[in-house]
């Protein structure tokens, strides 16, 4: 079992920057890579970006390469999510999740999400 928790949300402004965090406890270990995603009210859970875990190789939607960047603290065991010259279309609920199957798609654990909100 991998337990995953997200912190660092909140209201902000259009143009701020903010961090947030996941950080993960339990089997570790057997973590392959680590996402974010995000789901605004009424609308989809989408993929923001991925981190593997060995190797801190990490890709991003298209849509927001540039702004988001993903990284890691190994000694914590935590991944961060940089996200600069926030929109109000930012404003969403941000999950991380681990993926520890590659033998199946997806992910297996998810965090309980912490909120976004960026005013115009």
């Amino acid at each position: 079992q991998v337990q995953l928790v997200e912190s660092g949300g909140g209201l902000v402004q259009t143009g701020d920057s903010l961090r947030l965090s996941c950080a993960a406890s339990g089997l570790t270990n057997s973590i392959y890579a680590m996402g974010w995603f995000r789901q605004a009210p009424g609308k989809e859970r989408t993929f923001v970006g991925r981190l593997v875990w060995r190797d801190q190789y990490t890709y991003y939607a298209d849509s927001l390469k540039g702004r988001f960047t993903i990284s890691r603290d190994n000694a914590k065991n935590t991944i961060y999510l940089q996200m600069n010259s926030l929109k109000p279309e930012d404003t969403a609920s941000y999950y991380c999740a681990a993926d520890v199957d590659l033998a199946t798609a997806g992910y297996e654990y998810w965090g309980q999400g912490t909120q976004v909100t960026v005013s115009s």
